[in-house]
């Protein structure tokens, strides 16, 4: 079987949250088992195209027309090989890039006024790619708005190619929060195709990607079976609760995994101190030295609770601020890194300085600092308002970093309640999105930490919990059997 990926973002060449860590191991899993072969296909953005240490080789171009423009398509590659390692197999991914200087030679991903335009000229250029490419894709893969009209270009402009004509679509919602709306004029000016397809287009009286997909896909996933069910509801669907309901007969839940190998205590170059479940003294030594380098009291019998994370307000920040102060004198320390909304970056920058011995503010986005937080942590706060999936719930179990987290979505699906006499379940959870609920389950991981003994047996357990990409890979190979 041959799969093609169509994403906005993919790492280790471009990723600015979570569907580039998806994008970055999901598909080398995939393409471990036998008989499958596996691409990935994705703008040429100039933090790549200007990294010559990639090794990205020259394909072909042409130009396509897109409504009333005719425009440049580059097409670029690469081929990235991981070796074989005990058991499993040697993985092997080809990444293809769609080369527009207009579009992509930009300092960012995303966040411009023309982001509609260039992702329509993207989702159309992906399959133009495939018409001069030698791979033949039996699924093309799309992901969130950005690859949303993909469906409809395959069905509106491409069925009668003979190479595309039995391609078959899947369609995951990342997050369903981002749809990718645009004026209705857009459907003529901008995407080329006639007023058949309009209604298929339109939601709310605006032009919008993702239900554009949604309709049009063979196959919809989300990336957690709660998150799955929580869309059917408009309280978190953002007015796509209708649509979601008329599909749900292709509808599933598939939950992410995580790179085990990139996140990895034991082996993780970002640590001065490398650990295990059987072998967790290096763990404490990650703590005191995160502890002077941000000038907090080098303590072993406080608990540091880490946050990492985008400072928004569906990210629960809402209910850290209505608590900042107690967080801030409850006997724990508390570490956040992240960037986001200035209220928020104000606000723990605030708190950091009216409490310098207990709070400490990172208003940064440092991947490499944030592995060493994981590492630091005792506990790690995740009161998301929503959370289609999240990883670095995931990540924190991996470093013995114990979850405090909201029943929400893939938090639900992964994260179930610590019992503290049995050890049985994962960490501390809470239910109703209110901050003193918030501050209870906080509360009582604090008390946990003093048993010692429990606190490093339950460690060791949730760092040999799989959270690979092992079995949602199967998932994935199932459902991709199923519709071709």
């Amino acid at each position: 079987m041959k799969i093609l990926y169509a994403t906005s973002e993919a790492a280790p060449f471009a990723k600015s949250g979570g569907l580039g860590d998806v994008m970055g191991a999901l598909p080398p899993e995939l393409s471990r088992h036998s008989g499958t072969e596996v691409a990935v296909i994705m703008p040429y953005y100039a933090k790549i195209k200007h990294n010559p240490g990639l090794g990205i080789e020259y394909v072909t171009s042409f130009y396509m027309p897109l409504a009333w423009r005719s425009s440049y398509v580059g097409i670029f590659k690469a081929v990235v090989t991981t070796k074989a390692s005990g058991r499993r197999k040697s993985a092997k991914v080809t990444y293809y890039f769609i080369d527009n200087e207009s579009y992509f030679d930009r300092d960012s991903l995303y966040g411009y006024d023309d982001d509609g335009e260039r992702f329509a000229f993207f989702s159309k250029a992906v399959l133009e790619a495939l018409v001069h490419l030698d791979f033949e894709p039996d699924v093309i893969h799309c992901n969130d708005w950005q690859t949303g009209f993909v469906p409809l270009f395959l069905k509106a402009l491409y069925s009668d190619v003979p190479k595309l004509s039995n391609v078959r679509t899947v369609y995951t919602i990342h997050n369903i929060e981002y749809q990718g709306k645009a004026m209705p004029s857009f459907l003529g000016e901008v995407l080329g195709v006639d007023e058949t397809w309009r209604n298929v287009c339109t939601q709310g009286n605006m032009i919008n990607a993702m239900k554009t997909a949604i309709v049009l896909c063979d196959k919809l996933t989300t990336v957690s079976e709660t998150y799955a069910n929580e869309i059917r509801y408009a309280y978190f669907a953002h007015g796509l609760e209708a649509i979601i309901a008329e599909n749900q007969y292709k509808t599933c839940g598939i939950i992410n995994g995580i790179d085990t190998a990139l996140f990895n205590p034991s082996t993780d170059a970002h640590l001065d101190f490398n650990y295990r479940p059987s072998a967790l003294a290096g763990k404490a030594q990650c703590k005191a030295q995160m502890q002077e380098m941000l000038g907090l009291p080098v303590r072993d019998d406080v608990p540091m609770v880490a946050m990492i994370t985008r400072l928004v307000a569906h990210k629960g920040m809402e209910l850290v601020e209505w608590v900042a102060d107690n967080l801030a004198t409850m006997g724990i320390q508390f570490v956040v890194l992240g960037t986001g909304d200035p209220k928020y970056e104000e606000m723990f920058k605030f708190l950091a300085y009216v409490h310098p011995d207990t709070v400490s503010a990172n208003i940064m986005f440092d991947p490499s600092f944030a592995n060493k937080l994981y590492a630091a942590s005792d506990f790690f706060l995740m009161p998301s308002k929503s959370e289609p999936c999240g990883l670095s719930q995931l990540i924190a179990m991996r470093y013995g970093s114990v979850p405090i987290v909201r029943e929400t979505g893939g938090l639900v699906d992964t994260i179930a309640p610590l019992n503290t006499e049995t050890l049985e379940g994962r960490g501390f959870t809470f239910k109703v999105f209110n901050a003193h609920d918030m501050l209870g389950a906080v509360e009582r991981a604090a008390e946990f930490f003093k048993d010692k003994a429990k606190l490093k047996a339950h460690r060791s357990a949730i760092m040999k919990i799989d959270t690979s990409w092992k079995i949602p890979g199967e998932k994935y190979m199932a459902l991709y059997s199923e519709i071709v």
